[in-house]
């Protein structure tokens, strides 16, 4: 008889636990506290707008394919992927600078600013490939219960190349002067929850993989990522419960029993939370089995919230790209208004994807969808008025560098901050991406993959090993999924 696994959350960490699970031969039920699947990456259609609600960056291409490839499936099974090129654009304050797909044009780009940076940038992209590969292989891969996962002496060989005690800002600073170059090369760790001087400059592996494996875009938008994985998950016999939030974690003698939904008690031989980890610990969970208290989580460094608006224009913008960012402000500033002050920014970076560019789906014939991202810092109160007053900033900003109005051709609007985050997913302090990678947060500094308390109880996601990101949290759920699995057969072996 199969044992019975029970997976929260339907986000990535959720659906790849869940079919690894299947996979491994156990009944396996997702549930999930929204009308949707999909987590953080779901969507919704209004008027013939197709809005991606979360994360609408596809980097690391062969994270998916190895994950597909691990059930004998690809990609190509499920969506049609397209590379874009230029990648993106940045908004500087003298103007735009396109980042191309073509990594000779872009040294080009780099040489214009900087004499001699072309040379400098191969070799620090090719650091970072040396880092992506230890990472990807040997780091994110280890479900890090203790620092004896990585005391092997070819492991803490390779730990050395990775830079880990450098400063991602230092790091940069090493090989290049011009801040425009500097701020290209940082501004991905702007999203991992903290500023690039502490931030560890392992995470160059990040800008290898925007550079060289490149920026893609599944035609339709990143829900049918999610798309995939459920019909893959489904494929597997994994049984999905939308619209069913999960009340209580049940334990009995320090063992996983199962779950309380919508007032039924289901039984459970193991339970992984891929929902909110401080949600499931410390809000479905007795005190006595929880690991951690809040003066714990309290204490962690939380990535970046966010201020999201949807936006439909009623025509095509033509100075937009499918990605934009916007720098034309101090980034260090904003980036202390996050993390330091903890304060709302007054002029702050921010980005605009533009997939209608790409994809004539997602919007009607002849009109624009929009989607804004401004970073803000976490736990943040909101006046009525904030929201518009974020909106019109960014959208007279827009309108200065790119010469065209776009407030009166608004025919759809919505925005989403930290009360929805929280409220549709639970998430801590309204955070958007997890927990900061930070070095005192990293590997097995971060919260536990696994239960010390409950037998059978096991975590995934961006809370956990190894960070945020689509990608670490779809491997985030496989780990953990294995890590059951072996549980399940001790268990099994015992009895």
């Amino acid at each position: 008889m199969a044992n019975k696994a029970l997976v929260i959350g339907s986000g990535f960490a959720g659906l790849a636990a869940a079919t690894e699970l299947a996979h491994l031969g156990h009944e396996v039920h997702v549930f999930e506290k929204n009308a949707e699947l999909g987590g953080r990456a779901r969507k919704f259609e209004v008027d013939g707008f197709v809005f991606d609600m979360g994360p609408s960056w596809y980097w690391m291409p062969d994270v998916f394919e190895n994950y597909f490839a691990r059930y004998g499936k690809k990609v190509s099974d499920y969506y049609e992927l397209h590379r874009l090129d230029p990648s993106y654009r940045v908004y500087f304050e003298d103007g735009p600078m396109d980042i191309h797909a073509s990594l000779e044009e872009l040294k080009k780009s780099f040489e214009a600013l900087e004499p001699g940076s072309a040379k400098m940038f191969q070799k620090f992209l090719d650091e970072g490939q040396i880092k992506y590969e230890i990472g990807m292989n040997k780091f994110v891969q280890k479900p890090s219960h203790s620092i004896l996962e990585f005391a092997e002496l070819s492991i803490a060989k390779d730990a050395i190349k990775l830079h880990i005690l450098k400063s991602f800002k230092a790091y940069v600073a090493k090989y290049f002067k011009n801040h425009k170059i500097r701020q290209l090369l940082e501004f991905p760790v702007l999203f991992l929850g903290a500023k690039p001087e502490k931030t560890p400059a392992m995470y160059s592996l990040m800008n290898y993989a925007d550079t060289v494996l490149g920026t893609w875009y599944p035609m339709g938008g990143m829900n049918e990522i999610v798309k995939g994985m459920v019909d893959l998950a489904k494929e597997k016999g994994v049984i999905f419960h939308a619209g069913a939030p999960v009340e209580k974690v049940l334990v009995q003698n320090k063992e996983i029993i199962g779950l309380r939904v919508n007032g039924d008690d289901i039984h459970g031989d193991i339970v992984i939370g891929a929902a909110d980890y401080h949600h499931v610990e410390q809000k479905l969970l007795d005190e006595k089995d929880r690991m951690y208290d809040e003066a714990y989580w309290d204490k962690r460094t939380m990535s970046p919230s966010s201020v999201l608006y949807y936006l439909g224009v009623n025509r095509k913008l033509s100075g937009l790209l499918h990605h934009n960012l916007f720098f034309d402000t101090d980034f260090g500033v904003h980036a202390e208004d996050i993390y330091d002050n903890k304060r709302w920014p007054d002029d702050p970076l921010f980005y605009v994807c533009a997939p209608s560019k790409t994809d004539k789906n997602v919007a009607p014939e002849g009109m624009e969808n929009i989607f804004i991202l401004i970073p803000v810092a976490p736990d943040m109160a909101e006046e009525d008025e904030t929201r518009e007053h974020y909106l019109k900033l960014v959208l007279d900003r827009i309108e200065k560098h790119t010469g065209e109005r776009i407030h009166d051709d608004i025919v759809y609007k919505r925005s989403f901050a930290h009360f929805e985050f929280k409220q549709e997913y639970n998430s801590y302090k309204g955070n958007a991406y997890g927990l900061a990678n930070t070095l005192d947060q990293t590997a097995f500094l971060k919260p536990k993959l696994k239960s010390k308390k409950v037998d059978g109880l096991y975590f995934a996601g961006q809370l956990t090993t190894p960070g945020p990101g689509v990608p670490p949290s779809l491997i985030s759920g496989v780990v953990a999924a294995e890590e059951a699995h072996k549980y399940i057969k001790q268990r099994v072996a015992v009895i």
